[in-house]
Order: structure tokens, then sequence, then C-alpha cells
């Protein structure tokens, strides 16, 4: 049962009693069962001996592991996964399955057409797997993605691609690294079969980013104007900025079934196709402008909002009118 929406105020605000550091998640990708295994390093924060207290909503529980043991000193209550008498520093493994095709909620990891993709600002990666999930909890993620490779060509999420590979079955897998810290909200995961646009930038210190716009089959003659804004951005937040891009790879997805307008997930952005695509002779000026301005907006967050984040969703404002100045 979805848990019921409830009124939070600013002042009542505290620290989390854990803190999160690393995750390491698998996805064993179906649209109708997809397991998830997540290995979480975990510390007590402060002297508090309280539980663990993890979200999560609309999720099939399968075990709780402590220090590779397992665990029988925890419930399960309504939004929530309550863990008791743990160490001051462990390793959390938990196994849960999720549906993407039955999320009609549309948070967390859901089917978009032919595809799946994930949707987790503010508190979407609750429908995922069990987590701290609130903007001051910040860990480094790696993210292995197993799937039928010719439903899903494609599997990408956060960071740098570090390891791929074949598996039986027709299946494949591939393995992200984010190095930098990151609130949950900012995790990303698509999984599916698009036309790919590929260039390069060199950042002013040398290096040279890939750059991947994945968009639906058929769309790729609609993709170039959106190449070109990303591109101006980064080279225009170096030079009035001077903020060079901190990854070996940036990726947008575009999907016309994307439930928001478009999401600045770190690495990997995920649009509705209305904001990426155009052609002269389809498109209008305004459509023109609209790309330009909602691609750089979604890049300047990468430091106002993904590097330096808020606190908790009071600060909302706060990353949201920093990026609309900067764009």
């Amino acid at each position: 049962m979805t848990q019921q929406p409830q009124a939070k105020y600013r002042h009542d605000y505290r620290a989390p009693d854990y803190q999160i550091t690393d995750i390491d998640l698998t996805f064993e990708l179906d649209a109708q069962k997809t397991v998830v295994t997540a290995v979480s390093q975990a510390v007590r924060h402060g002297a508090s001996d309280a539980p663990l207290r993890l979200n999560g909503e609309d999720l099939k529980l399968v075990s709780v592991h402590i220090n590779d043991e397992p665990w029988t000193a925890w419930k399960e209550e309504e939004g929530a996964l309550v863990i008791s008498n743990l160490p001051e520093r462990f390793t959390l493994k938990i196994i849960n399955e999720i549906s993407p095709a039955a999320n009609t909620a549309l948070e967390g990891l859901y089917q978009s057409g032919d595809a799946l993709c994930t949707q987790c600002e503010a508190e979407g990666f609750r429908h995922i797997t069990y987590y701290l999930d609130r903007p001051d909890v910040l860990a480094r993620f790696t993210t292995k993605i197993i799937a039928d490779k010719i439903k899903y060509p494609f599997l990408l999420s956060n960071g740098n691609r570090v390891a791929q590979g074949e598996l039986e079955n027709g299946r494949h897998w591939v393995q992200w690294q984010d190095p930098f810290p990151k609130p949950c909200y900012l995790f990303a995961l698509v999984a599916g079969d698009f036309d790919v646009l590929r260039d390069t930038f060199t950042t002013r210190s040398g290096r040279e980013v890939a750059l991947e716009l994945y968009v639906d089959r058929g769309n790729l003659d609609r993709a170039p104007w959106a190449m070109t804004s990303l591109k101006n951005s980064m080279k225009w937040d170096e030079e009035r900025f001077g903020l060079e891009y901190d990854l070996d790879i940036y990726m947008i997805v575009a999907v016309d079934f994307f439930n928001m307008g478009a999401m600045e997930n770190k690495g990997l952005n995920i649009f509705n196709s209305k904001y990426v695509l155009a052609r002269t002779d389809t498109a209008t000026d305004k459509d023109y402008l609209d790309i330009e301005r909602v691609i750089g907006h979604e890049y300047f967050h990468n430091w106002t909002g993904n590097r330096v984040t808020c606190r908790d969703w009071f600060q909302l404002s706060l990353k949201e009118g920093l990026t609309v100045f900067r764009d």
C-alpha cells in the first residue's frame, strides 16, 4: 500500500541517525519482475542507538543481511523497513522485487513505452529499494544492470561505464560507477533500444568527454540542435563560472513518455522528447530556444544541485533558483 502524504515542517528537521557512504546496486531487469540487490556501507551518526529506519514503498522484501549474516531484528511498517540492534559500522544487504510494468505512480523504476526508466526526485528512490530517501544522505553509487540484450541493448546509469559483458540466455550486463557522493534522488537507470547521436567535448584542462544523446528510433534527425546546445552549455559554464565537467561521459535520454519535463540525474539526464527534438521544418524559434534553455538548465545542475546539493526539500528553491539564474 502506498503511504498517504503527510505534512512536513522545516523546523522539524533533524540529521539522520545513520549515514550511507557507498551503495552497490544490482538490477536483474524485467518489466514484470525486477530483482534489486542493494549492498550499502553504513555508519551510525553520533551516539544515537536508534534503529535504522529505511524508506520503502511498493516493494516485495526478499531478505536482509548485516555483515553477510541473515538478520532477524527488523520489521516492516507502512512506508518503512526498521532494522534494530545494529553495530556502529556495518554492511547492509537488502534484496527486494519490484514490477516496473505495474508502477503506475511513475516514481522509481517504471515502463515508458518499450523502455524502462527512472524518476527519483523528490522521493522516488524508495520505490526501487529500501533506503534513506533524503537529500542529506550522500553516497557513492555503483550500479550493475543485467537484462535481455535484444529487448534492452542499452543499459545506462550514473557515472562512468567501468565494465560490461555477455551472459548466457541472451542476456548482457553493464556496470556503472559514480565516484562523486550524491543523494539518491539523483539516481538514474534507463534500459531500452534507441538511436544514438555521439560527439565529444574537450574541457579546458584537455580532458575529452564522450557525449551521447539517446532518442527513440527514427528521431535521430531531430537531435543535432540538442547536442549543439549541450556543447554550448559546457563551454559557457567553463568560461563564465570556471566549472568544468567532472565525469568521462555525459548522456541525455529523450523519451516520449517521460513523466517530467527533464531531470538532472548525475551524468544521465532524462528528458521528455519535447525538450530535445527539433527540426527546422516542424519546430518554431521558441521550440529551439526552449531546448537550448532546458538543456543548459539541466547541465548547469551538475554543480548547482548535484555536486553542491540541498539539505532538505525546503531548500529546493536554492538549487533551482541558482540554476535558473545561471541558465
